[in-house]
């Protein structure tokens, strides 16, 4: 028996290989599938079953797509209701897969037909779970994602889910391994540990919803308790999920257009495509195109794609580093972006040596900053997420979380100055184009952020550990 964790670090996501003997399954995976079928070819085997473990929020599963090239049996737990050919498991239904059998346990709370997969090995020993969104390491899935759906309460559904965790999992032996769908920085849960391998012992030893004498009230209230509100893309990603989408393949061709800057600038009058540029957040600051809006791919990419874009049918124009066109295109469509249009051929060099329009941001360092500032105290605007604001912060900050940006636009000045920061320097660049694409231009941003902020001596509020603010 092999099984590999194939893990993607920018969706804090894990899919999973198995195979035994010549037969093979994928658990929860990605939209982008050849990985998985070369995984099997090389070991001579076949791909017999598409196991996930729910209708995904946070990305689009590549089980449709699989299924079409593979002829994999797709396997969902108890009540999905998917629009496409799929094995709707019982509880308890049993799989075999060459000298293994991976068996279905129903654990409904986080959504109704959440399942986790056990590995059974040679030896008929548990072995495994595959636990999807039920079971995170630290943590355990957020209960009120499918609550619109279920006509059901948050609270309702982590009573549900207590039930599910006592019962079918906290049940089985403490050696069996752990494998969660997902690890710290994915929003399908509030305190998930950067570890993405675990085992049943460890965590009823350290999970705090997984306490031996927490009550099922207990456990409603401390789940359900410090919920920050889902991005606004989830919805569609199960939509897309449940009803099935386009091959990546066509996505990829279509999106793999290379227009000269005169094209490019037609196509973004014409369309209402959103100019999105990815390149690293120091050039975004040097020079862009005007009203273009920056998300790097080389930071926390899809998943602030999703958050801030938002619609996922909205049509997209690339400004990419060269080469790397193929990429942002794969990575926008594993969170159901699949509008990309084109590209700028050549990059922003291009543009820039076409002698089109060229905008900046005005961005200083941490130094000159605290020297600014102490002579001008221009408001300063952080932008981090509420716990990491409610941790520690600058005395004189204002918070507008880069989430929810848009609900704070009044607050932000529309004479003089203001500093804007993030941690580190990547979504106060986000921030400022945005702010810059709704008209406000007068932000300096930080470079190095908080990080490099809190090392010089101005006033910060005391901290508080975050794992205290569910």
């Amino acid at each position: 028996m092999k099984i590999e964790q194939i893990y993607t670090g920018c969706l804090s996501q894990g899919a999973y290989y198995i195979e035994s003997n010549g037969e093979a399954a994928i658990v929860d995976p990605l939209r982008e599938v050849q990985n998985y079928i070369n995984k099997a070819k090389a070991d001579n085997a076949k791909i017999k079953y598409i196991f996930e473990t729910h209708f995904h929020a946070d990305f689009v599963s590549g089980h449709v797509t699989l299924a079409e090239k593979t002829g994999a049996e797709i396997v969902y737990g108890p009540n999905a209701n998917p629009n496409f050919k799929a094995t709707i498991a019982t509880d308890n239904q049993e799989f075999k897969i060459g000298n293994i059998i991976i068996k279905a346990l129903h654990t409904p709370g986080h959504t109704m037909e959440s399942t986790t997969y056990l590995v059974i090995d040679e030896a008929g020993k548990e072995h495994a779970i595959f636990s999807g969104d039920t079971l995170f390491l630290g943590d355990v899935g957020r209960p009120d994602l499918a609550q619109k759906a279920a006509s059901m309460t948050q609270e309702e559904l982590a009573g549900i889910l207590f039930e599910s965790l006592r019962t079918k999992i906290m049940t089985l032996p403490d050696d069996t391994i752990v494998y969660p769908g997902h690890g710290a920085g994915s929003a399908c849960g509030k305190n998930l540990s950067k570890e993405t391998v675990g085992s049943i012992g460890e965590q009823k030893a350290t999970n705090y919803a997984l306490r031996a004498d927490m009550t099922k009230e207990d456990f409603i209230k401390e789940v359900t308790d410090g919920l920050a509100p889902p991005p606004a893309y989830f919805p569609l990603n199960v939509k897309m999920n449940k009803e099935g989408y386009e091959s990546i393949d066509v996505v990829l061709e279509r999106g793999d257009t290379a227009l000269s800057p005169e094209a490019f600038e037609a196509a973004a009058n014409e369309t209402g495509a959103i100019v999105l540029d990815v390149r690293n957040q120091n050039d975004f600051v040097q020079g862009h195109i005007p009203n273009s809006i920056f998300i790097g791919i080389d930071g926390g990419f899809a998943p602030w794609v999703g958050a801030l874009i938002q619609d996922v049918k909205q049509e997209i124009l690339l400004v990419c580093p060269e080469g790397r066109e193929t990429e942002v295109i794969t990575r926008l469509s594993r969170v159901g972006f699949d509008g990309t249009i084109g590209f700028l051929k050549g990059g922003f060099d291009a543009w820039k040596n076409a002698g089109k329009e060229v905008g900046t941001i005005e961005s200083i360092s941490a130094d000159q900053f605290v020297s600014d500032w102490q002579n001008n105290h221009n408001p300063i605007f952080d932008v981090r997420k509420g716990g990491e604001f409610n941790s520690s912060r600058l005395a004189d900050a204002n918070f507008a979380p880069l989430d929810f940006l848009n609900d704070y636009l009044a607050e932000f000045p529309k004479d003089g100055k203001f500093y804007i920061h993030c941690a580190g320097g990547y979504r106060s660049v986000i921030a400022a184009s945005i702010l810059k694409s709704r008209g406000i231009h007068n932000m300096i941003d930080i470079k190095g952020g908080y990080g490099a902020i809190k090392k010089l001596g101005l006033p910060m509020t005391e901290g508080v550990c975050p794992s205290t603010l569910r």
